[in-house]
């Protein structure tokens, strides 16, 4: 009898034991699922802002850029590069327009760690990209990969200013402490080198492509004001109020002038 008895109880604590295991099997699935629903860039809950920025009116014509003394940048292209103020496609969509969430979430929102450092690169004597949004405190690697004499200046009014030379191939890190849009970047050795950032709190924002089209994806639920900045053109707002995993749509349209 008590060895009968020593055998079901044997038996019983490994039932126990497996069913406890399973339980936190389950318990960690559910942790890990939940984490990356609301954290992974990749796959990100909520609900999404996307459309388009259309041009209307008669296209600058961009300047060309003479780059005959410098002849390493030169090479790199197989027509003369022209300036990127206003990028406007055959059908008449408008590139590098920024589009961010200005206002509407909720006052205990905190942003997730940045994943990793936003790269400003100089190659063919121009920055790529040209317009970029970054976290407050994200590290921007600033890269030389044109192997010549580069000078950075980043013309912060709510973040303080800095002027960084780069004489050969390189790259710095630079950080921004407060949110401010835009901060404008340029090359004191090349004149027609620029660049804005975008510094936020927050990484709900875009950057219109060269068909015109953005998309902000992750917002929880709420009514925002949308901002669409444009260097030359100034910014326009939309108010857009989304819920769960909705798509909603607000376009924009900048005239020329």
């Amino acid at each position: 009898m008590l060895t009968r008895s020593m055998g079901t109880t044997l038996v019983a604590g490994l039932v126990m034991l497996c069913m406890g295991d399973q339980g936190k099997g389950r318990t960690a699935q559910v942790g890990e699922a939940g984490a990356a629903g609301a954290g992974d860039a990749a796959a990100p809950a909520g609900a999404t802002i996307s459309g388009k920025v259309k041009f209307t009116g008669a296209r600058p014509v961009m300047a060309k850029i003479d780059m005959s003394d410098e002849p390493v940048c030169k090479a790199k292209y197989q027509t003369p590069p022209t300036k990127e103020d206003v990028v406007v496609s055959p059908t008449g969509m408008l590139a590098n327009v920024f589009v961010y969430v200005k206002a509407g979430l909720p006052a205990t929102y905190k942003a997730p760690a940045a994943p990793a450092p936003v790269v400003l690169d100089q190659d063919g004597c121009r920055y790529h990209p040209h317009v970029f949004g970054i976290l407050v405190g994200q590290t921007m690697s600033i890269k030389n990969s044109d192997g010549i004499a580069h000078n950075i200046k980043a013309k912060g009014v709510k973040n303080r200013p800095f002027n960084i030379s780069q004489p050969t191939t390189m790259t710095t890190p630079r950080t921004f402490t407060a949110p401010e849009v835009m901060v404008a970047l340029e090359c004191n050795v090349h004149g027609w080198m620029k660049a804005y950032a975008a510094v936020l709190p927050h990484s709900f924002s875009a950057v219109s492509g060269a068909d015109g089209s953005f998309k902000i994806t992750g917002l929880p639920p709420g009514t925002y004001t949308i901002e669409a900045w444009h260097e030359r053109y100034g910014a326009q707002t939309a108010t857009v109020t989304v819920s769960g995993a909705e798509t909603k749509t607000s376009d924009f349209t900048f005239a020329a002038r």
